[in-house]
């Protein structure tokens, strides 16, 4: 009797916990977490607690049953699994399937980009604003060569690994995380075809990217790049210095600068290619992928000078010898005065 008797109280009790886990998980499928707008975005940094989690979402979300939203987490142990990232919703989503992509760590990758790079700070600062990492965290790792060493760069020269594009990143990446990824991403644009083009010029990739960030800013018609290289290429061949108008204002860190007087090309610094021969210790900027290609695919020629046409189309006259060159470069100097651009 005893027995039927518990079996008659505990059945009811058992169907009732079916009913309740029944509607609970019911309910959990069918409330949603809403998004208003377009899409809503969720970041959850590095280190962050369940409170900082449910404060991103309810700042960024709607959720109309807060309570049965964190059971749903807790039920699935989401707090001691959480993942960060950058997580973008489009959709609504219940709150079951909104958890497990939290737990999963399914984040939404960014596109990272950059261009017209002049320093590791300016890399810094644009990356910095796409990527958790923040400028100040780049720059310091960019900044400690010791970071770098190992792969064979030096400070002057690990501008180079960083070629402009853009770049699927996961937001979470951290400063040396980006670091190791655009090397990646560089060793593979530095495949076995461009290395034997630098070998048969006589130069080292590192070598190749920095005449690229000079030809680079020397050029305001990209169809010009491959025979300005080939200038540049017969200049060191014959040991001349390179002459490198965008080197003196690197070396002035004013990149404000229209006309190189000749008072700037007596700054002391290794990256006045007026006073030095030979390469500068480091790109002068990020080259660009079609920079490195001019230079590897550089143009044959017998041209060891060329000076902006006085016309400020944007092309240049080449010269074989210096006394044409100068016929050219006084042409110009004259517009310039017309112009009433002294400096």
């Amino acid at each position: 009797m005893l027995k039927r008797g518990l079996k008659y109280f505990l059945f009811p009790l058992f169907f009732a916990g079916v009913v309740v886990v029944y509607l609970f998980w019911k309910t959990s499928l069918t409330e949603e977490v809403q998004v208003s707008g377009e899409k809503a975005i969720i970041t959850i940094p590095n280190g962050a607690g369940w409170e900082q989690v449910k404060d991103s979402v309810y700042s960024n979300l709607e959720v109309r049953n807060k309570k049965l939203f964190e059971l749903v987490a807790v039920l699935k142990d989401y707090p001691s699994l959480i993942k960060p990232g950058k997580y973008i919703f489009r959709e609504n989503l219940s709150y079951i399937k909104f958890i497990n992509i939290l737990r999963a760590g399914e984040q939404t990758p960014v596109m990272v980009t950059f261009n017209n790079i002049r320093t590791i700070y300016d890399l810094a600062g644009k990356v910095g604003r796409q990527i958790e990492a923040d400028s100040a965290q780049i720059a310091d790792f960019l900044s400690n060569q010791a970071n770098y060493s190992k792969d064979g760069f030096i400070k002057e020269n690990i501008i180079a690994v960083f070629i402009p594009d853009s770049y699927e990143f996961y937001w979470n990446t951290t400063a040396e995380g980006f670091y190791r990824r655009m090397l990646r991403e560089y060793n593979r644009f530095w495949n076995d075809e461009r290395k034997r083009k630098a070998e048969s010029l006589g130069l080292s990739p590192i070598e190749v990217s920095i005449l690229a960030s000079i030809v680079d800013d020397e050029v305001a018609k990209p169809e010009e790049k491959p025979r300005i290289a080939g200038v540049y290429i017969n200049r060191l061949r014959r040991g001349m210095p390179l002459q490198a108008c965008p080197t003196i204002k690197y070396a002035l860190n004013d990149f404000t600068i229209t006309r190189i007087l000749d008072k700037y090309l007596e700054v002391e610094s290794p990256y006045n290619t007026y006073k030095y021969k030979g390469f500068p210790p480091g790109p002068i900027g990020c080259a660009t992928k079609e920079g490195i290609d001019a230079v590897l695919n550089a143009e044959k020629h017998d041209y060891l000078y060329f000076a902006a046409k006085a016309d400020f189309s944007g092309y240049h006259n080449f010269s074989k010898t210096l006394a044409e060159h100068n016929r050219y470069a006084a042409q110009y100097q004259r517009e310039l005065n017309k112009r009433k651009i002294y400096r």
